[in-house]
């Protein structure tokens, strides 16, 4: 049976990308959706026209990628398409919030999706295609989203290698790097309602992003970066000096708390 996984199919990203999978590849048998809050997941089988198969995991548990492994095992899937969107951000300087939750996004955004992966790839087709939801955030540092951005820029970094080691394969494995999306991201991040000017200005609809995600899976291409804000970045982060650009955030994030 040919069969799609979402992570974090709860909730942002994840969940549209279930939504639009559904709606646009007629050939699917099931798609598999994995999350901690399977209440949401059942929620999405009143929405899409494929079979579900709901998949209670917190995929930072260890235990949790050997129940999905025996999964596939016993099942034995034609995976076509994997998406890796669980992950969470959390705003603040290093070491000035909570340790398990700063550690808790290396294990989700970074080794989990490495966990993941790892035990789907052996179940893939060729042809197949790997979507890695990273962020803009992993282009370059950001100062008070420190661990975030480096666990996106892990991503990225991943991501490109695996399209490469699996080009034989005509598997395409494309990083997703949006920037501000519109979902409850922010409010998890702690920065909801105080987000500074410039993400305001770029933020996007979840449904937008996702589209155009899928769109460059398709057409085989390893990046794919919403809008020409985003695009603009993206181009700016290799051209103009890391120290430069940093500077500026943290001109930006001082003028921020003075109007607060």
């Amino acid at each position: 049976m040919k069969i799609a996984i979402v992570t974090g199919a709860s909730s942002g990203m994840g969940r549209e990308a279930v939504v639009q999978l559904a709606n646009r590849f007629a050939g699917l048998g099931e798609i598999w959706v994995i999350a901690r809050r399977t209440e949401r997941l059942e929620q999405l089988r009143r929405r899409v026209p494929v079979p579900l198969r709901v998949l209670g995991l917190d995929l930072t548990d260890e235990d949790s990628i050997e129940s999905l492994r025996w999964e596939l095992r016993h099942r034995m899937p034609e995976v076509k398409i994997l998406v890796n969107a669980a992950g969470y951000g959390r705003a603040g300087k290093a070491g000035a919030g909570d340790m398990a939750r700063e550690t808790g996004m290396i294990r989700l955004n970074c080794e989990a999706l490495c966990g993941v992966t790892h035990a789907v790839l052996p179940y893939m087709s060729d042809h197949g295609r790997i979507l890695m939801f990273a962020s803009a955030a992993g282009f370059l540092p950001q100062p008070e989203f420190a661990i975030y951005a480096a666990t996106k820029a892990f991503v990225v970094s991943f991501g490109r290698a695996l399209n490469r080691e699996l080009r034989a394969r005509d598997i395409v494995v494309t990083s997703v790097c949006p920037g501000p999306v519109d979902t409850e991201f922010f409010t998890t991040a702690d920065m909801d309602g105080k987000l500074p000017f410039y993400k305001r200005m770029s933020m996007a609809k979840p449904e937008r992003v996702v589209r155009r995600a899928i769109g460059d899976s398709m057409l085989g291409k390893e990046m794919s970066v919403y809008g020409p804000f985003m695009k603009l970045f993206c181009v700016g982060c290799k051209l103009i000096p890391h120290s430069l650009i940093l500077s500026g955030m943290e001109w930006g994030l001082r003028g921020q708390r003075k109007r607060e």
